[in-house]
């Protein structure tokens, strides 16, 4: 099967834009960002085709997934017109199933991410209670060979003291202390415009569904097991 791919010329226009972040120079530029923007629709649609294989997601296509390449500096102290890379989210569809996709493209920093950016007071309070009750079970999913091969660690932003009702000494207290719930996994520049960057993308992201389906569990049930959603 022939993959759509990230052409060579869209990490060009990126950096390129990187060195020149104004409004003249894209204007006059405007149809290599168009060429670009239409080569990262084309991923992304690729993209969501293959993960629909596996899972079930919300985003019906690329376009709609893509994130706008402007700034909005009205509260932002950089001033910059511009965002240089692309970038595309995917959520999983309905309730019961949990957990977000996250792909940037920027030369020198390109990444996917996946998992849980900003859980709500209460979904937080519930992971942090499973993980209290469970603790063994979270270090066993997130030491697991597909985690750690395809993400290393767990990341994400994280209180600096201990978690109010819990303990300082808890043993799982570095698992606690976070607000996010983060996978991360870095590509090189020379990665992205590989034939194979589509797969390589496909098969990660599919490595974290049992991290997926452990925390769906977990937010769509109380303490005894039952459902809530």
């Amino acid at each position: 099967m022939v993959y759509p791919v990230i052409h060579k010329s869209t990490l060009k226009f990126l950096k390129e834009l990187s060195e020149n972040n104004n409004r003249d120079w894209f204007n006059a530029n405007k149809s290599r960002y168009l060429d670009a923007f239409q080569d990262m629709c084309s991923f992304a649609d690729g993209l969501i085709l293959e993960m629909n294989k596996h899972d079930k997601l919300e985003d019906l296509s690329g376009k709609k997934s893509l994130y706008r390449i402007y700034n909005d500096v009205r509260f932002s102290k950089d001033k910059s017109p511009y965002n240089p890379r692309f970038a595309f989210g995917m959520q999983r569809a309905t309730k019961l199933r949990r957990g977000g996709y996250y792909v940037n493209i920027k030369p020198g920093n390109s990444f996917l991410a996946c998992g849980f950016f900003s859980p709500n007071p209460d979904d937080l309070k519930r992971i942090r209670t499973d993980i209290d009750l469970n603790a063994d079970k979270w270090k066993k999913l997130l030491n697991s060979k597909s985690i750690k091969d395809n993400f290393g660690k767990l990341r994400g932003e994280t209180v600096t003291t201990a978690p109010r009702g819990f303990p300082k000494d808890h043993p799982a207290i570095d698992l606690l202390r976070h607000k996010q719930f983060l996978l991360r996994h870095d590509f090189k520049d020379k990665e992205i415009t590989s034939e194979n960057f589509l797969k390589a993308v496909n098969r990660i992201f599919k490595s974290v569904r049992p991290y997926f389906d452990y925390m769906s569990e977990v937010l769509t049930t109380d303490l005894n097991g039952e459902l809530i959603v």
